[in-house]
Parts: C-alpha cells; structure tokens; sequence
C-alpha cells in the first residue's frame, strides 16, 4: 500500500468517525437556530444563519419567541420570485415595536429558498419582514441581508397563495402563518 492510499483510507476513516461523533452536537446546534413555520398546507423549516447576520438573526428569533409571526399573512406574493410575510398589518408598510436594523450584506447568494429580510429603500431598514426566494434571484445579492435558507418544506412554500402580477404581487385573501416557532423550543 503506498503512502498516499494508507493517507487516504486513514482519512476516511478518521472522517467517518468524526461524522458519527458530530452528528449529535452538530443537531443541538442547528436546532438552536431553526425554526418552523407552520401554514395550511404543512411545515416549512428554515435554518437561520447567525454567522452571516447576527442581528437579524437575533431580531427574528426574538419576534418567534414572542409569537409574533402567528397569523402575519404572506402579504405579497410573486410566482417565480419570493414570498414575504412578517408585517402584521398586512399592508407591507409594518413592523415590529423592536428598532430596525442596519444592513448586515454578505456575499451569500439569493438562491431558491434563501430567506431574506425586506426593507424600504434605505438599507438599515429591515425590522420584521422576510421573504422566501421561490426561484433564483440574482439582483438581490448584496442588496438585502440574508439570514437564512429552507432546509425542508419548499414544497409547502411551493403552494403559498400568490398574488396579482398586475399589482405586484398583493395578494387578495392571503396565506398565513398559523405558527413559527424555534426547534429547540419543542
């Protein structure tokens, strides 16, 4: 056997090992930042990224622990583009009592199930609302902070109602978020 192979089997050992022993730690942290988003066609769950948007991150999971979301509609809908929800006058013109947040970009794409935090035109004003990409959206990287991406139930945000493409995206009688709750609160 030459170096190289015994290097190379010793690695995948050492890397299955490690794995079975990871795996138990690595759960309890995810579980620490994800949550699950309840609707009426089923669960959606979103793992948050505290190291891309610590802020936003914490902001949400504070807006969750309060139940907050519970009831917020999905207010404007786009087929094809995202899904945003988190104003609980469901105008798209709301927030929360919390301050808003200066932009936290990063170099993390807006990808089919990233979730993102919407603003007005000013940067530093994201407060309670996000949105859920339904398809790649290239023109919002580096524009708007990501705080995490659907780890399971795309297809329940598959079938979010979707709004009037004449009326960008508002949506008549919308969806809503019956639940969102963190994991490890389970």
């Amino acid at each position: 056997m030459t170096l190289r192979r015994r290097d190379l089997l010793l690695s995948s050992a050492a890397l299955a090992a490690g794995v079975a022993l990871a795996t138990v730690p690595a759960r309890a942290a995810d579980d620490a930042n994800t949550v699950t988003m309840t609707t009426k066609d089923g669960k959606i769950s979103i793992q948050l990224e505290p190291n891309l948007a610590p802020n936003h991150v914490k902001q949400i999971e504070a807006l969750v622990k309060d139940h907050f979301y519970d009831g917020i509609v999905f207010h404007r809908v786009i087929g094809g583009f995202m899904a945003q929800t988190g104003d609980p006058t469901g105008t798209g013109m709301g927030g929360s009592k919390l301050p808003n947040l200066k932009a936290e970009f990063s170099a993390t794409p807006f990808t089919r199930g990233t979730v993102g935090m919407a603003r007005s035109s000013d940067p530093d004003s994201a407060n309670s609302q996000f949105f859920i990409c339904l398809g790649d959206a290239p023109f919002l990287n580096n524009q708007y902070t990501v705080v995490g991406h659907v780890t399971a139930g795309m297809d329940v945000v598959d079938k979010i109602k979707k709004g009037a493409s004449d009326d960008n995206g508002k949506v008549t009688n919308p969806d809503k978020i019956v639940t969102m709750r963190m994991a490890s609160a389970k």
